[in-house]
């Protein structure tokens, strides 16, 4: 049988693939959150006001790793905390204006990152690779249950 290498060329996209989405933020002087801040920012665009569980669920960070992210973003300005009215003992992350502002540009930084992704595909191609992408999270989603 011929070995598998999906989840080392993921691993490796990841990382690649992250330090390039960093240094795109850099050429763009975009210093007010790093790549991984960039994914609890593009949760929180997407879903507006949310708990920590949410975010985690949401973006795959994990909770002890998301507490200390938010913090740092909590002291930078990105976002504030509120008071959940559902569980007195978890509260809700929001954005502040400042985050809210820089949601254009990171979406200009997301574009340059997808064209490199997916430089030489059709539409096509993207979308069934996406599919399959989907898939495999899912068979990973259901096995963390």
């Amino acid at each position: 049988m011929k070995e598998r290498q999906g989840g080392f060329l993921i691993s490796k996209i990841k990382a690649i693939g992250g330090r390039r989405f960093d240094k795109i933020l850099q050429e763009q002087n975009i210093d007010a959150f790093n790549g991984a801040q960039g994914k609890i920012l593009y949760v929180l665009w997407q879903g507006g006001k949310m708990s920590a569980t949410d975010i985690s669920k949401k973006s795959g960070l994990a909770k002890s790793t998301l507490t200390a992210m938010l913090a740092r973003m909590r002291e930078q300005g990105l976002v504030f905390m509120e008071e959940n009215s559902e569980d007195k003992r978890s509260a809700i992350v929001c954005l502040t204006p400042k985050a809210a502002e820089l949601k254009e540009r990171y979406n200009f930084v997301t574009q340059e990152i997808e064209n490199i992704y997916y430089k030489g595909f059709s539409d096509r191609e993207v979308e069934q690779f996406e599919n399959y992408l989907k898939r495999i999270l899912k068979n990973l989603e259901a096995k963390n249950e």
